[in-house]
């Protein structure tokens, strides 16, 4: 089964989280949870955004491939996945692997470079609207995602807040999240199954 580095939002590692790395876990697969805020975990996105920009994108970016460095063992192919912040962070890892297997991005992107080569298969769940992910930064994240070689799977979720898969907050939207994590078990099965290939 799949080995994937699971990262966690702006609001730290919550108990959704973790429940998001046992619901993959029940699946198969073996889900790797850093914790990149040191314990911290926040109730409200304002103090969450707000210790991120403490720490420092450039930190937080050095923690994650800290996290996923000693996984990197030969004949290894991971699967970066994040929620939000955390699939920003995701993202940038899959991007610098060119062993990568595959990438999960729930609620967050980051940007793309022009010279960037990623030819994985990549599967994303937004909500839409979503105002930390607009239209047009996704309609350009797509459009770079494929001219980068990825193979860009996007589902969007009418009505459903910024992070819709978290039960702890208002953003949550049970219809939602069930259909998100149906879909991503069966990305992560697809990515299982090309390793027999």
């Amino acid at each position: 089964m799949a080995q994937i580095l699971l990262l966690h939002s702006a609001y730290g590692l919550r108990p959704a989280v973790t429940e998001a790395a046992e619901r993959l876990r029940a699946a198969g697969h073996t889900v790797h949870l850093p914790d990149l805020y040191d314990g911290k975990v926040f109730e409200d996105v304002e103090a969450g955004l707000e210790y991120r920009e403490r720490i420092g994108t450039d930190e937080l970016l050095r923690r994650a491939v800290g996290a996923a460095a000693p996984l990197l063992t030969p004949g290894t192919r991971l699967v970066y996945a994040g929620l939000s912040l955390g699939g920003a962070l995701a993202q940038n890892l899959a991007l610098a692997d060119e062993h990568a297997l595959g990438l999960l991005l729930l609620h967050g992107t980051s940007d793309v470079r022009d010279d960037a080569v990623v030819e994985i298969p990549v599967q994303l769940h937004v909500a839409e609207p979503d105002p930390f992910e607009t239209e047009d930064w996704l309609n350009a994240w797509y459009l770079r995602m494929r001219k980068a070689g990825a193979e860009v799977e996007v589902h969007r979720y009418r009505g459903a807040g910024h992070l819709f898969t978290d039960p702890g907050l208002a953003d949550y939207d049970a219809e939602a999240s069930d259909a998100a994590w149906a879909a991503s078990l069966a990305f992560l099965s697809e990515l299982d199954a090309s390793l027999d290939d």
